[in-house]
This record gives structure tokens, sequence and C-alpha cells, in this order.
């Protein structure tokens, strides 16, 4: 089904109500971070991002897009920079948990029976997993036993042959993307405003020891937040990625919710 809008806060109860009491709107999550990303760009990138998927996702499959969660996990040095950088507002584990959690439960008491969380914050993974495996044990407690959810990153969609295009200079690997080419393309393409590109700090790949130290030693994390460098990021890699994974997203969500 087609909505006026795809952002279910925008909707008045009793339409919101029509549209999720039979548990046939997905209703989706986007989950990001406060997190730096580099000197050229804004600290939400990973509440922007998820949620544009989401919408465009909504609209192609008739769901509808929660609010994001707009704090995460705290950032891990090795892909996200590190927490100790300005900026960067976490929550504890046990807290992101706990709010996602309820929020799910939330949504099954309503009506809603097809959920998909739509995360764009890499250190939010495990606490994501958490939280569903105990929504799902306490929504059973209250009798729901036919709720399903997905759960996904919008960068696992990037095929080889995106790849390909994205980094004809060969591929750094995710876990240095963090501010890099590929978020810094899709927020030249969708939010161009919002970057600039001139302050964009060029060095090589963050490199690292296969180990981690905790309190974390700052000065493994380059100066200027980001793990690999931005510059080869443009607006027409930002359209590939937009295409890429919101087919992929679109194509995941009508496998599993029909």
């Amino acid at each position: 089904m087609k909505y006026a809008t795809a952002f279910a806060s925008e909707m008045t109860w009793p339409d919101y109500h029509a549209a999720v009491r039979e548990g046939q709107t997905p209703i989706l999550i986007p989950i990001g971070s406060m997190e730096q990303h580099g000197h050229h760009m804004p600290l939400h990138v990973d509440v922007l991002l998820p949620t544009e998927f989401a919408r465009r996702v909504a609209l192609a499959i008739g769901a509808l897009v929660a609010p994001p969660f707009t704090y995460g996990y705290k950032s891990h040095q090795k892909s996200g920079g590190g927490n100790h950088l300005p900026g960067t507002t976490s929550l504890d584990g046990a807290t992101l948990v706990a709010s996602l959690k309820d929020v799910v439960k939330s949504f099954a008491k309503q009506g809603v029976r097809k959920i998909c969380l739509v995360n764009g914050h890499f250190e939010n993974s495990w606490f994501i997993v958490e939280a569903i495996d105990l929504a799902l044990r306490e929504a059973r407690w209250d009798g729901i036993t036919d709720l399903k959810i997905v759960v996904l990153s919008y960068w696992d969609f990037v095929h080889n042959e995106a790849i390909a295009q994205l980094y004809p200079g060969g591929f750094p690997g995710w876990d240095v993307e963090h501010g890099g080419v590929l978020e810094t393309s899709l927020m030249l393409a969708l939010h161009p405003h919002l970057v600039h590109l001139d302050r964009a700090v060029d060095h090589p790949p963050a490199t690292f020891p296969p180990y981690d130290v905790y309190p974390v030693r700052p000065e493994w994390t380059p100066p200027s937040g980001t793990l690999s460098s931005p510059r080869e990021a443009s607006v027409d890699k930002g359209h590939i990625l937009l295409e890429v994974c919101t087919a992929g997203i679109v194509a995941a969500l009508r496998t599993e919710f029909g």
C-alpha cells in the first residue's frame, strides 16, 4: 500500500493505526549515531544515510519509516576513529539494547509484525542483535509469535561490480571506510550543502596492529578522524551507491516480507 508520507511520525494516529493494525505494513527503523566524520562532514552522517535508504525502500514496498535512533554504541578506534574524538557522543551498550528492545516491543503491541532495522553505524551491530533477541523473547511472553525482524547495514549491499567502479585504484576495505569514499559520495549526492570537500584531509588508509588497547591510544587514529581518504568521492559515485543499495534492500525485504 502507498501512503501520503513515508514517515510514520508525520501521520495522524488513526491513519497510522489503520496502516499497521493488521500487521501487513512493515516498519523500518533507521539506527545511527552521533559521530565525527572528519573535517569535511557533519556529526549525523550515520543518521542521515540509513534514514534516506529507509525512506526510499519504504516508498518502493509500501512500508513506513520510524523516527531514527540518533545515538549509537561507542565508536571503535579501528572502525570509527574512536570514542575519544570530539563530537562523538555515544550510548552504553545496555542503554542501546534496552531502548531498541522497548521500541520493537511497542510496535509489536500496536500490531506491527514486520520490522526492519536499517543500520548506519557499524558498532551498533551486536547490540541490535541482542535487542532483537530480547524483544522476540518478551513478545512471545505476550503471546505474539508471528513477529519477524530483519536487520541489515546498507553497505553490505555494495556488490563487487560496484566496488570496481567506486575504487578503480583498489578497495581499501570496509574496516577503514569511515569518512572515506562511500559515506562522502553518498553525502555529496544527498546533502551536498553539508559536505566541505575542500577541507577533507588526504592520507593513506589507516593501519592498526592486530589487537586493541584500552584506554585507546589516540595517536593510532589519523588526526583527521577519517580512516581513509575521501578525496576520490563524487556525486556520481553517490548515485551508484544509492541505486545499488536501495535495489538490494528492496529485493531483500520483498523476499523476507512478501
